[in-house]
């Protein structure tokens, strides 16, 4: 996503899309989707 908007912001100079990237930059990396929905289905298993 950050590769995205940096891209954009070269092209356009827009400032907001690079305060976007910035703040994309600062959030913690949430888990991978798929991940999540495997521990929920090991946790349905052992019970």
């Amino acid at each position: 996503m950050i590769d995205i908007t940096w891209k954009v912001f070269s092209q356009t100079g827009n400032i907001e899309t690079y305060l976007l990237m910035k703040e994309l930059e600062n959030e913690p990396n949430p888990e991978e989707p798929g991940s999540i929905v495997s521990e929920e289905l090991t946790s349905l298993d052992t019970k």
